[in-house]
């Protein structure tokens, strides 16, 4: 991920590292959870960085302005499809999938 680095969110997760990550939307729903690094665009990795650019077609180093790059690890994973916090829907504890 990428953002402003004088966003709300890059001044959060420096104060913070630990998150949460709801995808895609409310009725099929990946909740993540982990720790982020951050890497401001001048000292993000290459690789990362261009894989970024090539997946959005975007550049952040090429900006006047600053950005922070996000990289989040995830520990645990829950899935679900339609039904809210029914058991076993964990399917990645302490960063090793279970199923």
């Amino acid at each position: 991920m990428c953002t402003s680095a004088t966003s709300v969110t890059a001044r959060n997760v420096r104060k913070e590292p630990r998150v949460r990550l709801a995808l895609p939307d409310t009725f099929d729903v990946v909740l993540l959870q982990g720790e982020v690094e951050c890497f401001p665009d001048q000292e993000v990795p290459g690789d990362a960085a261009e894989a970024f650019a090539a997946k959005f077609g975007w550049d952040p180093r090429g900006e006047a302005a600053s950005f922070l790059y996000i990289r989040m690890a995830p520990k645990t994973v829950r899935a679900w499809r339609g039904e809210p916090e029914l058991r076993g829907r964990v399917i990645m504890r302490d960063g090793t999938w279970l199923a």
